[in-house]
Order: C-alpha cells, then sequence, then structure tokens
C-alpha cells in the first residue's frame, strides 16, 4: 500500500550493497514518492562504506548528525552536522566515519534508489 506519511519508529532499517545501515523514508515501492526516494543512512563509529557509483541516479547527501570525510571521486571532503553534498550519477563516493559516535545522513536519490543501480567499485590504493 503507497502512503504519503512515514512515521520513523515503524521504519526497519536495512543494509544496502554498500554497507550502510538504512532507513527507507519515502520510495516509490511503498509510498507516494513517483521519482525520488528519501533515505537515512547511519555509518556506525569507526567504520565506513564500500566505494560505489550509481549510473542514473543523482543524490544528494545531508550531514544531520556526527561527522566523517565523503571519498567524491578521488577528492576526501570532511563533513559534518548540516553539510550537504551533490552527487552526480556514476561519480564513485563513500563514506568514512572514523569517529566514536555514529555518522547519520539524508540521501534523497533521482530517480529512486535501486540495488541494480549500485555499482560497487575497487577501494583506491
Amino acid at each position: 500500500m503507497n502512503r504519503t506519511v512515514t512515521r520513523y519508529r515503524e521504519v526497519e532499517p536495512y543494509i544496502t550493497k554498500d554497507g550502510s545501515v538504512i532507513r527507507e523514508l519515502m520510495h516509490p515501492q511503498h509510498h507516494n514518492a513517483r521519482q525520488q526516494s528519501l533515505a537515512e543512512a547511519i555509518v556506525p563509529a569507526n567504520s565506513e562504506t564500500q566505494r560505489h557509483r550509481h549510473l542514473a541516479s543523482e543524490e544528494i547527501y545531508h550531514v544531520t548528525r556526527g561527522k566523517g570525510l565523503m571519498l567524491l571521486g578521488d577528492q576526501p571532503i570532511e563533513i559534518s552536522i548540516g553539510d550537504t553534498i551533490a552527487i552526480p550519477p556514476g561519480t564513485p563516493h563513500k563514506l568514512i566515519n572514523p569517529n566514536t559516535e555514529a555518522l547519520h545522513v539524508l540521501c534523497a536519490c533521482s530517480p529512486a534508489y535501486s540495488h541494480d543501480d549500485t555499482e560497487l567499485m575497487e577501494e583506491l590504493a
């Protein structure tokens, strides 16, 4: 059943291909959103996601809690609460959290997130 409102406490987290803990807050498969998705990614303390890219989806990340490092292409960018990052389709990226608290990021994808659109990549040397 499609819904217009999502209650955070009712959303079960899952693990994406890149290793993020995700809560899908809005997605066309489950909600009234049609062309985009919104999820919360949590990168636990002292961990990182796997380097990956999305061939079709453009992403926007917005940091809501914690701080860390965003590897965008081959450029490392320090990120913290309030920072917003645009990730064009096809751009390799990953989140790194070397800290003692979890890093929380809102992830908007258009078109909506899909495992099939996620390509895992080799780590940089």
